[in-house]
């Protein structure tokens, strides 16, 4: 499908960084002109620099940290699969805002995305508690399902507000906060057909109806996922990211020569979209810029 509007003129895709097991959580921050992002079985935190074009580990043991966002004042706050909670990122390292709810523990915050009024939803699927231990520490759900939630600082209520999913991962608001959108990962008795992104009605504070379905990608999964200013979705996918407008039809796809996780916009003008991709950063040029 055609990329005219979409990505800027001679645009290549180019790789930044490399070395990682399983690449996530991509975040540009704007104060610092650098992206932050997870190897999450390796438990660390990178950073890569956009001005010396260096990558840095931000923190070893990082408690198998996944989707970051910034809150109203900057911050970043962030998923933790090893600690089960959000949290925070402080001069003094990550403080935990919230961690549970009335039926128990968080199974492991996955992805997270910050209202304008300042609230934080987050999706909350087990992939931390597998057995395996790659993605965080084997223990039990405590309770009966994978849910996403709302939280809100200023008052600690928490929440769920989708729980009709069976294993919600990316999250994200278009751009008047009338839509939520959330992908499932999970699949019924094994059917990966069931995989797909859906879409729901909110006033902003809640999910005000049922969800629909919005798009499937063509190849694996969508993990994570951007909105854009004309609210058009850019998700990952099995061999790359596809583009869809806010009516669920399929705009572009950007090839990448590895399972993408995740995206987010950035760089100087906006304008850049980070792509974590299984071992690798990598980045392209657009012409278009985040939802506000």
């Amino acid at each position: 499908m055609t990329g005219i509007g979409l990505i800027a003129g001679g645009a290549r895709l180019e790789k930044l960084a490399s070395g990682c097991e399983w690449a996530e959580g991509p975040l540009w921050l704007p104060e610092l002109g650098r992206v932050r992002w997870s190897d999450i079985p390796n438990n660390r935190i990178l950073e890569w620099d956009a001005a010396t074009r260096r990558l840095s580990v931000f923190r070893d043991g990082a408690e198998y940290t996944n989707g970051r966002a910034l809150d109203l004042e900057g911050r970043v706050v962030q998923c933790s699969h090893g600690r089960r909670a959000i949290e925070r990122e402080g001069a003094d390292g990550p403080e935990t805002l919230v961690g549970q709810w009335a039926e128990g523990r968080f199974n492991s915050p996955n992805d997270v995305a910050v209202a304008s009024d300042g609230s934080i939803w987050f999706t909350d699927p087990p992939y931390g508690l597998d057995p395996s231990g790659r993605e965080g520490h084997p223990a039990p759900q405590e309770y009966d399902g994978c849910y996403v939630f709302r939280f809100d600082p200023a008052t600690g209520d928490v929440e769920p507000v989708v729980t009709d999913l069976v294993h919600p991962n990316g999250i994200g608001f278009s751009p008047d906060e009338g839509v939520l959108y959330v992908s499932d990962t999970g699949s019924l008795a094994g059917h990966e057909a069931d995989t797909h992104i859906q879409s729901y009605p909110t006033d902003g504070v809640r999910v005000t109806g049922p969800g629909a379905h919005f798009a499937k990608v063509p190849t694996g999964v969508s993990d994570g996922f951007a909105i854009d200013e004309e609210g058009r979705l850019w998700t990952s996918a099995g061999d790359g990211v596809h583009v869809y407008t806010p009516a669920g039809r399929h705009l572009h796809h950007i090839r990448v020569p590895e399972v993408v996780s995740n995206v987010t916009f950035g760089g100087a003008d906006g304008r850049d979209l980070f792509i974590t991709a299984t071992t690798s950063l990598y980045r392209i040029a657009t012409l278009t810029v985040a939802a506000r």
